[in-house]
């Protein structure tokens, strides 16, 4: 991620994953901007860059010959050129990676920002995308 400090602009590897509002799991995509649980992580000195060449959504219907939902890639274009989404970063201090090998806290961990979807993911993934 790329981020602000007091002494400059650094980028550094996090985990992804927030700590969600009171539910199990980690929040990976951070909708709901007015919850009062997400406020106090919009401040300037959480915001992150999140850096990437592509996302991806699953089909919203099954391939038909497969059964399975194929995975449809974005990009800027076919050259994939770097770009970057808008993200929050925490200090988590709790237990990540797996439940058989556990990796004790503190954990630098973002999510990324997603808004309503564009005319190009809509059809995809109709719920949000990416900001």
């Amino acid at each position: 991620m790329i981020r602000n400090t007091d002494t400059g602009t650094e980028m550094v590897t996090m985990r992804w994953g927030m700590p969600p509002p009171p539910s199990p799991g980690l929040a990976t995509n951070i909708r709901n901007t007015s919850s009062p649980h997400w406020r106090g992580w919009l401040k300037p000195e959480n915001r992150c860059l999140v850096p990437a060449n592509s996302f991806a959504e699953y089909a919203p219907e099954p391939n038909p010959e497969t059964k399975k939902k194929d995975v449809v890639w974005f990009a800027l274009n076919e050259d994939r050129p770097l770009f970057a989404f808008a993200g929050i970063w925490t200090t988590f201090n709790g237990d990540r990676g797996t439940k058989s090998k556990p990796i004790p806290g503190p954990h630098q961990v973002y999510g990324f920002l997603t808004t309503s979807p564009n005319a190009v993911v809509a059809p995809i993934h109709p719920k949000a995308m990416p900001v």
